[in-house]
């Protein structure tokens, strides 16, 4: 390999691994023509080695679908992806060990079949710039392939649209006690994902009761908001 192409993250590449890269479907836009209700959303969760997003390696995935405003509960995803075992402080909370990662699905075949799995679906995750960071890198990393799908944060959607709720920047675990929602694991990335959906089809609720009712409606104010917080305060 050249130093210029290892340089720029490229792998020798996989024909199969190709072939399903090409066969993935083009991302779409913000949808204005469809209700939040209607479309599929894809709620993603990473656990990983740590917290550093140029050394730690996403360990594994979890997601669930939602469908015509239902969580699909019984086509959720979950992959643990094959790791060399560092031991850190990591692995107390999400308890993924050495057996569990010398088990774990090979990373660039783990990493397609979720890419299959969310398909053109804009992705919903919890505190998203990580998660949406680590995958990215992951699938370059693995895959040589970049990335581009949208991601709207429930970390932000939640103080939009909840102003008197924990403050901008609160973790999952405030949101979870103030909107009196229940986990059964904390930290297994498919839990984590599921209790996100349950939030975000609360917050779709409430975004159309205020007259938001489109994903672009929703983008575009989440933006708007965005601008707001970045604002000076006086």
């Amino acid at each position: 390999m050249r130093l210029f192409d290892w340089l720029r993250g490229a792998r020798n590449p996989n024909p199969t691994h190709q072939a399903r890269l090409a066969a993935l479907p083009t991302p779409q836009p913000w949808q204005a023509n469809q209700s939040l209700a209607q479309q599929r959303w894809v709620v993603v969760d990473v656990e990983t080695s740590g917290l550093n997003l140029t050394r730690d390696e996403v360990l594994s995935i979890g997601a669930v679908a939602i469908e015509n405003g239902a969580i699909k509960l019984q086509a959720s995803f979950q992959c643990t992806l094959a790791r060399e075992h560092r031991p850190g402080p990591s692995v107390l909370l999400h308890g993924l060990g050495p057996n569990a990662l010398a088990a774990g699905v090979e990373p660039a075949q783990a990493l397609l079949d979720f890419l299959d799995y969310a398909g053109d679906s804009p992705l919903l995750a919890y505190h998203a710039p990580f998660d949406q960071h680590m995958l990215a890198r992951a699938m370059k990393h693995s895959l040589g392939h970049r990335w581009q799908a949208l991601f709207l944060d429930v970390a932000e959607l939640a103080p939009m649209l909840f102003p008197n709720g924990p403050r901008p920047g609160s973790g999952l675990d405030d949101w979870i006690a103030h909107l009196g929602l229940h986990i059964a694991e904390r930290h297994h990335a498919v839990a984590d994902a599921q209790v996100t959906a349950e939030m975000a089809l609360m917050l779709f609720a409430y975004a159309r009761r205020e007259g938001i009712d489109t994903p672009q409606a929703l983008a575009q104010r989440l933006e708007q908001w965005r601008r707001r917080q970045a604002q000076p305060r006086l």
